[in-house]
């Protein structure tokens, strides 16, 4: 934020967040810091904000109990895709008839959660992305395998999606799901993928960040490299330009994540996330306002916050699951060995290739800051003393 900015006092605005992850989790210090009464909806009380933050609990996809948990609250917004935009429908309609906001509004929220909506809207008004077409069984496929398919909704993290090599995978995996369509894409021989975010709120005021350097394993993004290194000034223009349009077209307020594949010198999307993003953890420690502050700043209608880094370099990684049992005993050691580490413990159940925690460094210059995650991803996946 810039020096001296007067804080809007906010101390009556009741934020509710549906999901208690580890996203929801890292809004309950920003929202302190803003005076906001934050409560998040949480499937088990053992979810990771409900073990720090007010809650309720209950079931997402059940319309009397998001009501019941929104009845004191000014506003709702998400840290997770996954109510039925159906429920969110009649949830916003119901909450605006109290004088309550929905954000993002169940209309916006669809493009994230209906890939194929997302296609045919975006390709309507000229935002390139991978050729696609929607599947039935049975259709000719207008371009080459391998490809890629896709559930059309409720994928994530490699979830949902199909790397398919041959026409006879496609039928295999068509009947197997038993018939829901799906998208096809062409796969996309892209040099780099990116991340480029962006938060907006209801007075149309908008922020962008630096684009990022997504690095990816089995569809899981393992680490992330703020700005992106060597890329040029024009395709970071065209990056933050691209986040700023579909901002304006779906009337974004809160943060999304614009994922994107760099291709030749031309960008494509590949999705949108409308809430913080893991593509943007680095922000808490890297920028001058967080994805998780932003979010609460826009859905709140308070002015944003600025978005420069702190430091030239800010490399993220992704602790997941796998030999480590007890994190929160390794986290001490990784401190210990690594005092520049900023360690983010997410306090989940350890289960094999899950996110149960991040790393974050900065500094002034890139192999070095590089190089103390590395190391640190290292130790925790038990690959050096």
């Amino acid at each position: 934020m810039k020096a001296g900015k007067e804080e809007i006092p906010c101390a009556a605005i009741r934020v509710g967040v549906i999901g208690a992850g580890q996203l929801a989790q890292m809004m309950v210090a920003p929202a302190a810091k803003l005076g906001i009464d934050l409560k998040v909806f949480a499937q088990d009380k053992s979810d990771s904000a409900a073990a720090i933050c007010a809650h309720s609990v209950g079931d997402y996809r059940d319309i009397d109990a998001l009501l019941e948990f929104a009845h004191d609250r000014d506003l709702i917004t998400f840290e997770h895709e996954l109510t039925p935009n159906d429920i969110l429908v009649e949830l916003e309609s119901q909450l605006n008839r109290q004088g309550k906001r929905l954000f993002p509004s169940a209309r916006t929220f669809l493009f994230s959660q209906d890939k194929i909506h997302m296609r045919s809207e975006f390709e309507r008004r000229g935002i390139k992305g991978p050729r696609w077409m929607i599947y039935r069984g049975g259709e000719a496929i207008g371009f080459e395998f391998p490809l890629i398919a896709k559930l059309s909704s409720g994928g994530y993290d490699g979830r949902g999606v199909f790397p398919l090599a041959s026409k006879r995978e496609l039928d295999e995996l068509y009947q197997r799901l038993n018939g829901p369509q799906l998208l096809i894409e062409e796969l996309v021989n892209f040099s780099l993928e990116l991340s480029s975010l962006v938060a907006r709120n209801p007075a149309r005021e908008i922020k962008t960040w630096e684009p990022t350097l997504t690095i990816q394993r089995d569809g899981i993004c393992t680490q992330t490299i703020s700005p992106v290194p060597e890329l040029s000034s024009e395709l970071i223009l065209k990056a933050r330009s691209i986040a700023i349009e579909i901002a304006e077209i779906i009337d974004l307020v809160g943060v999304m994540a614009v994922e994107l594949f760099l291709v030749g010198g031309d960008l494509l999307v590949n999705e949108i996330a409308l809430r913080p993003h893991n593509s943007g953890h680095w922000t808490i420690e890297g920028a001058e306002t967080s994805q998780f502050e932003q979010h609460l700043r826009a859905v709140a209608d308070l002015e944003l916050g600025e978005t420069p880094l702190t430091f030239p370099w800010a490399v993220m990684g992704n602790l997941l699951g796998g030999a480590t049992l007890d994190l929160a005993q390794i986290s001490e050691q990784i401190r210990t060995r690594s005092p520049d580490i900023n360690l983010h413990n997410y306090g989940k159940e350890i289960k094999r290739g899950r996110k149960v925690g991040h790393i974050t460094a900065v500094g002034q210059d890139l192999d070095s800051v590089k190089q103390i995650v590395d190391d640190a991803i290292e130790f925790f996946n038990g690959q050096s003393a």
